[in-house]
C-alpha cells in the first residue's frame, strides 16, 4: 500500500531572501524531502534564468521542536522574522504570513500572551542573521 505524504503547515513566512515554516509532519528526516524540493526549483529557476550554476537555496536548517516553550518561541520568531530583518516596523505590517490568520482565529490578545509567555530572546542568532 503507497504511503501518503502528511504536512500540516502551522506557520509561515515568505521575505524577499528566504523564509521560515513550521510543520508538523509524519517524516522522520524532512530535509531530505526538502533538499529534492529545492533541487528541483533551483534547477527550474536557473534554466529559466540562464544560470545554471546560480545558488539559489544557499542554508538550510530544521529543527525538531522540543517543548512547548520551543514551539511558541519558534511561532513568534516566525511572525517577528520581517520585523528582524527590517523589512517593516510592526509584524503585522508584512502581508505574507500567517500572523494575519492567527489574528483572526486566536485574537490579538492571546498573541501578546504568548509574545510576552514565550519570548523569542536571541533564538535563531548564527543561523538567521
Amino acid at each position: 500500500m503507497e504511503k501518503h505524504l502528511h504536512i500540516q503547515t502551522i506557520a509561515w513566512v515568505v521575505q524577499p531572501n528566504h523564509y521560515h515554516i513550521l510543520v508538523q509532519t509524519d517524516l522522520d528526516m524532512p530535509g531530505p524531502w526538502l533538499g529534492r524540493l529545492h533541487n528541483g526549483k533551483s534547477t527550474q529557476w536557473n534554466h529559466e534564468d540562464g544560470t545554471p550554476k546560480r545558488k539559489v537555496w544557499r542554508r538550510f536548517s530544521d529543527r525538531q521542536i522540543r517543548s512547548e516553550r520551543h514551539f511558541y518561541a519558534s511561532l513568534n520568531y516566525i511572525h517577528a522574522n520581517p520585523v528582524k530583518h527590517e523589512l517593516v516596523r510592526s509584524a503585522v505590517d508584512w502581508p505574507w504570513s500567517s500572523l494575519h490568520k492567527y489574528i483572526e482565529t486566536c485574537g490579538r490578545d492571546t498573541l501578546v500572551r504568548w509574545w510576552r509567555q514565550y519570548p523569542i530572546m536571541d533564538y535563531g542568532k548564527g543561523w538567521d542573521d
